[in-house]
């Protein structure tokens, strides 16, 4: 698998990263080992997680196969911090508090005294942004995280954040957002403003919630995420009639290249300016496989410009 610089920082890592939002929830602990001895054997080293996945399961699950299935140092391990659920109900605190003992309960769940890459997972006004930035520097000052950035955040909210961690002589690297064919808005303000920084970014959900695989076209599968009762609403958005002609297209053009739609979505986007490594959340081994397959994939020009076209 190719490897790409995190933004303007000296870190490398695969272009494609290995999701685990749903390891410990829908994925099981010999289905995830399964998931992640796949990806290594393609070359990946990326893996997504982050303390508030599964309540923890997901971090937990990662942990169990370091030193087992794989050592710590031939790993890239990205962990977020600022979203958690208390009582069943998404909380978003970005306190230099929670941010920290999240980090350390992060770090013992995996197993591992640092984590490669520690992102903000979310922006909340309602603390200081200087706070937040400050748990960030003390993540790196004390060896607890190589590199920093965050998750989710507008151009002007990265920018305002680069610019102070740059005073501390401590650079942003990442923004990890959503972005696929069906949710490009990133391109208006977050994409330039990252590449004005020298941030990678790291779009999740670069499949639209499953729903650029095609398997949405006739109808929601029994055993989809969309008919799970873990993520209520979770593909709602991308189900309407404005979409579908973007989802033909991607089929179309998948039969032409013989291959499935989900390695077109996939090769879409992580070929857009600034894109490091699309995160790819498999609930199965085969799903996974898929995703994979796209690293041999180049789309002709003239097919990313009707998908751009199509999309736009």
């Amino acid at each position: 698998m190719h490897h790409r610089r995190m933004g303007r920082s000296g870190l490398s890592v695969s272009r494609l990263a290995l999701g685990t939002m749903t390891w410990g929830r829908e994925t099981a602990p010999d289905e995830a080992r399964d998931q992640l001895a796949a990806f290594l054997d393609a070359g990946g080293d990326l893996v997504d997680t982050a303390h508030g996945y599964a309540d923890g399961l997901s971090e937990q699950a990662l942990g169990s196969f370091l030193g087992d299935l794989v050592e710590r140092e031939d790993l890239a391990i990205c962990t977020k911090a600022g979203i958690s659920r208390r009582s069943g109900e998404r909380v978003v605190d970005t306190s230099r508090r929670a941010l920290m003992n999240q980090l350390d309960t992060s770090l013992e769940r995996l197993g591992t005294h640092y984590v490669d890459l520690w992102l903000v997972h979310a922006w909340s006004a309602d603390t200081p942004l200087e706070e937040t930035l400050s748990a960030l520097e003390w993540a790196v000052t004390s060896g607890r995280a190589r590199y920093v950035g965050v998750s989710n955040y507008s151009g002007w909210q990265s920018a305002r954040a680069a610019t102070l961690m740059s005073a501390r002589s401590i650079p942003l690297v990442a923004n990890e957002v959503e972005y696929s064919l069906l949710s490009r808005r990133v391109e208006e303000e977050v994409g330039p403003a990252a590449e004005a920084l020298g941030l990678g970014l790291l779009p999740w959900s670069p499949l639209a919630r499953g729903v650029l695989t095609g398997k949405y076209r006739h109808g929601i599968p029994a055993d989809s995420r969309a008919a799970s009762r873990d993520y209520p609403g979770f593909t709602s958005r991308f189900l309407g009639e404005r979409t579908a002609q973007v989802v033909d297209a991607l089929v179309i053009a998948a039969r032409g290249l013989e291959v499935s739609p989900a390695e077109v979505a996939l090769a879409w986007v992580r070929d857009r300016p600034g894109v490091v490594a699309p995160v790819v959340g498999a609930r199965t081994l085969q799903q996974l496989r898929t995703a994979l397959a796209s690293e041999s994939l180049s789309l002709p020009p003239e097919l990313v410009q009707a998908l751009d076209d199509v999309s736009s």
